[in-house]
């Protein structure tokens, strides 16, 4: 939980070093939606649905906490939105580093970090269970 915790408290800073508000920034029509069934937690929803552990962050920031405590079944979280949306993805597992992750996925650091602004360029601060995007297409998140 501390780590989703940590990963919401990115997405508001990252929200925060954009020009545009949240609101301005989350007006694209939503790509593909999930119901909440009961046990789930936000990293078990984007590995099952191909998404980011960031991209589920972001497109719900007044739906999650920012320890993910706060679903329920039968709340329909937003996937992605249209145009921004990673289907392409890696579980984190202990032992995984970022250089292996995204040579792995066949894509240069530039593209990994572009689609995961949560991740240090250190990469200290993945954690196993994390969903990290690792599509060649880059998605702005910015906008």
């Amino acid at each position: 939980m501390f780590k989703f915790s940590a990963l919401l408290s990115l997405v508001v800073a990252y929200a925060s070093a954009v020009t545009l508000p949240l609101a301005g920034r989350q007006s694209g029509a939503c790509a593909r939606e999930y119901t909440v069934a009961p046990g789930d937690a936000c990293n078990k929803i984007s590995a099952a649905q191909n998404v980011s552990t960031f991209q589920l962050a972001w497109t719900n920031p007044t739906a999650i906490d920012q320890w993910c405590s706060n679903l329920r079944p039968e709340q329909v979280l937003c996937l992605g939105k249209e145009g921004k949306d990673c289907t392409d993805v890696h579980v984190v597992e202990a032992g995984d580093g970022c250089w292996a992750i995204y040579t792995g996925a066949g894509i240069p650091a530039e593209t990994f970090f572009a689609n995961n602004p949560n991740v240090a360029r250190t990469c200290h601060n993945i954690y196993p269970g994390e969903v990290l995007c690792v599509a060649s297409e880059v998605f702005d998140y910015s906008t």
